[in-house]
């Protein structure tokens, strides 16, 4: 996160992969009246105008959506305001023809063809700098805390994901400073490129506001894993185009 950014709150919230059999519903704690001062409150809740990109995608009223399944935040839906959005992609430290380099330069491949999928709806643009990014993708594995059952006295173990996507809100450097959040995306090296590209698809999907889950096989979106992974759906256009029609306070300035 760049230097410049007051981290106003860090909400952790697990959006369940793609390949996850079972979709947890996010826990929103009580968001602060005063984030930065006793004269300060957050920004009223109100639309932004929708992006040209998304505008020009027409809503397919046959085909339908999922809107309902997406959850707002406490601060409202989580939609970008400004673009293109900067999205830092983890790379290789070296470009050797190593087995293992070759593998995570397959990882790039995909994500890189998930990120231009999403790109025909709104605008993304690769960065090197991690710190300006307003959304990071990882190759990692995704780590679940094992829980003890205070009732059986036994540990609850979790079941194991492939890709997480999670999100902080901060307050911008701006004056007045601007309520805004950054998105962060853990996908599972272990993937091959087929899988990688799905569970891309999908993530990206959640960073870019579709804080839910479609119930239909044919989303890009869907809960859980499927033989053959579909691509983007004019449902999952339809919900997107949705939420960024909704009020929100994220993008907006602080008021004093």
């Amino acid at each position: 996160m760049n230097s410049k950014r007051s981290r106003l709150v860090k909400l952790l919230v697990i959006a369940i992969a793609c390949f996850s059999l079972v979709f947890l519903l996010p826990q929103f704690p009580s968001f602060p009246t005063s984030p930065t001062s006793p004269s300060s409150k957050l920004p009223n809740l109100q639309p932004h105008p929708l992006p040209q990109s998304l505008a020009k995608a027409e809503l397919q009223n046959d085909a339908g959506d999922y809107f309902s399944q997406v959850k707002a935040t406490a601060v409202g839906y989580l939609v970008w305001s400004k673009f293109p959005l900067k999205i830092y992609l983890e790379q290789p430290k070296s470009f050797s023809d190593s087995a293992g380099n070759l593998r995570f330069q397959q990882w790039v491949a995909a994500v890189r063809e998930a990120i231009t999928e999403w790109n025909n709806y709104l605008p993304l643009v690769e960065t090197e700098n991690s710190e300006l990014a307003d959304i990071l993708i990882t190759r990692s594995q995704v780590d679940r805390e094992i829980e003890l059952d205070a009732e059986t006295g036994l540990y609850k173990i979790p079941r194991t994901i492939t890709a997480q996507t999670t999100y902080d809100f901060y307050l911008s450097s701006d004056t007045p400073p601007i309520l805004s959040h950054q998105m962060k995306v853990q996908i599972s090296p272990d993937l091959g490129k087929h899988a990688t590209l799905a569970t891309a698809r999908h993530e990206l999907g959640h960073a870019l506001g579709i804080w839910g889950h479609s119930d239909r096989e044919t989303d890009a979106l869907y809960f859980s894993q499927v033989s053959d992974p579909p691509a983007i759906s004019l449902r999952d256009i339809n919900t997107l185009k949705k939420i960024y029609q909704q009020p929100t306070r994220l993008g907006w300035a602080i008021e004093n």
